[in-house]
């Protein structure tokens, strides 16, 4: 997914979530938050990768060629 984003010039912070306890907690915070991520939980499945938009407005799980305008 950054491959794609940056192919398309595409803004975007990266944030590993094995990096730091605080980047996990604050993920799984999102997770467990957001009905966007019921299916997901359901099949005890992580979500990752995911494209968060505005803190969390908006998630992406896959980034296709009609996403890009709502992107940038």
């Amino acid at each position: 997914m950054k491959e794609f984003l940056s192919e398309n010039n595409i803004e975007f912070n990266y944030v590993d979530i094995t990096e730091s306890m605080f980047n996990l907690k604050r993920f799984l915070k999102y997770r467990d938050n957001n009905e966007v991520f019921d299916n997901i939980r359901r099949k005890n499945m992580v979500g990752i990768p995911v494209v968060m938009i505005n803190n969390g407005q908006k998630f992406f799980f896959k980034v296709e060629e009609e996403d890009l305008d709502e992107l940038r």
